[in-house]
């Protein structure tokens, strides 16, 4: 891509408006959802992309994106207060979103599953999502019940539940998958 695409920041949702520049960055990495396509066939088509913060601060960081907010480009410092507000500890939910992505994985929003992240190794429309990842604080308690409602949903839906835990000073996530077996 020889050109920074533009897109602009409305309340928590970033939009490339340019159809053709939306559909390059599809391409790249299945970011953002075609507006009004719950499930795009082809990386081709012809709407608005609408992007989370978690994939505009990244695609920022890598120089392919320049996003405004009233006229105005926002740096990634901007963009992260922004962030903050919307998501709770969005830095370190970034930062697995960040590690997952630099591990060729495509990152989509959990929230359908009630955790973080859905994770595919293909991609929307190619495999079903085989991850889904919870993001917890280093020292942060888990209870039985939490283990027990999230293996429950990914089994439900056949999917693996990982807990991801980034630890930003050693610039690495420790990620613990539970498998579920019947006795």
């Amino acid at each position: 891509m020889k050109e920074k695409i533009e897109a602009n920041l409305v309340e928590n949702k970033i939009i490339v408006w340019n159809p053709k520049q939306g559909s390059e960055l599809y391409k790249l990495g299945y970011y953002g959802k075609p507006l009004g396509i719950p499930k795009p066939k082809t990386p081709e088509f012809n709407v608005p992309l609408i992007l989370d913060l978690f994939e505009g601060l990244y695609l920022k960081e890598k120089g392919l994106l320049t996003i405004y907010e009233d006229d105005k480009e926002l740096d990634e410092k901007e963009l992260i207060k922004k962030a903050k507000k919307t998501y709770k500890d969005f830095l370190l939910k970034y930062f697995v979103y960040k590690d997952l992505r630099e591990k060729n994985l495509i990152v989509q929003s959990g929230i359908k599953f009630g955790c973080d992240f859905a994770v595919y190794e293909h991609g929307p429309g190619i495999d079903h999502a085989p991850y889904l990842i919870q993001v917890k604080k280093e020292g942060e308690n888990l209870d039985a019940t939490d283990i027990v409602r999230a293996g429950r949903l990914a089994t439900t839906v056949r999917k693996r539940f990982i807990i991801a835990v980034p630890q930003p000073k050693t610039g690495k996530v420790e990620y613990l998958m539970f498998k579920w077996w019947k006795a």
